[in-house]
């Protein structure tokens, strides 16, 4: 029963989609979608958007029906929202900045050609004076998932002044499941906070990353919080090569924090040589939530 309910369910939306009209138009609540709705109140049932409600919100429309008329015409063909909803690539919102890209990367025709808004917004990230508008436009490539961004986002790392723009496309590296070439294992010896950070966190994102010598490095960053973040991703990669360190950090340094992580490290690495260094820091280390995470990842060794 359910599976011929949301065959229905489907029928009725691709049937919306095809017409530009909402699932409620069915004779309003008649036929069909009474079928499928029931007897649910008319404004607890979703509308599919139009044509003309895209292309109102996104000209003067608030955040929220803004994310909503571009959720809700996800498959909806508006070669004439397109120039509407790209400047919302640069709205100040995030949220906003995500699915603006998020319905624009679905659109059939409009987007990937020569001068349109996907080239654009490479060109924005190349040359753009205002820093904003380039770590926007990172973002965006991000959010496309197409191959062009990544070249683009491996020439921000290596050439842009900004951090912010740095971060930003190393962020997008990220989405877009590459190391850009070796790019995101430079953005992990940048010099600004920031842009290590982003990098750290798209080195745990990627299936393929497998640069460890560059987060073994940032074990002995003078950020708490960049060492934290480095020694997670390296016991996420299971990189046996880093047991060394990680067992110094774990018996030494400052931060609880970092001690800990490198205690939950060691145990995913699953390297015997860590064990007597576990089991001194679960009898005596000054902080009871490391004693507790050296005993777990003895149960691990």
């Amino acid at each position: 029963m359910k599976r011929a309910y949301w065959l229905l369910a489907g029928a009725l939306a691709c049937a919306s989609l095809s017409t530009g009209k909402s699932a409620k138009s069915d004779g309003e609540l008649g036929g069909g979608t009474a079928a499928v709705y029931g007897h649910i109140p008319p404004d607890q049932i979703e509308f599919l958007s139009t044509n003309d409600r895209i292309l109102s919100v996104a000209r003067s429309g608030t955040p929220t029906a803004i994310w909503e008329a571009l959720e809700h015409g996800e498959r909806v063909e508006c070669m004439e929202c397109i120039p509407q909803v790209a400047p919302l690539l640069y709205d100040s919102s995030p949220v906003t900045r995500e699915i603006a890209a998020w319905w624009l990367r679905r659109r059939i025709f409009g987007v990937f050609g020569s001068g349109e808004v996907y080239e654009r917004t490479l060109q924005t990230l190349k040359s753009d004076p205002s820093p904003t508008r380039r770590a926007y436009a990172a973002q965006a490539l991000g959010e496309f998932l197409a191959a062009p961004g990544i070249e683009a986002c491996a020439e921000a790392i290596a050439n842009d002044k900004d951090a912010v723009v740095r971060a930003a496309a190393v962020s997008a590296l990220g989405r877009l499941n590459s190391d850009g070439n070796g790019a995101l294992s430079k953005a992990l010896a940048d010099g600004d906070r920031s842009v290590k950070l982003a990098a750290v966190q798209s080195a745990g994102r990627i299936n393929s990353f497998n640069d460890i010598p560059p987060l073994v490095a940032l074990t002995g960053d003078g950020d708490a919080v960049v060492r934290k973040r480095a020694i997670e991703v390296i016991g996420s990669h299971r990189a046996k090569d880093a047991a060394s360190p990680l067992i110094n950090l774990a018996q030494n340094d400052p931060s609880a924090d970092v001690r800990g992580a490198a205690c939950h490290a060691l145990g995913l690495l699953g390297d015997a040589s860590a064990r007597g260094a576990l089991e001194t820091i679960a009898a005596n280390d000054s902080n009871g939530f490391v004693r507790d995470l050296a005993r777990i990842s003895l149960r691990r060794l």
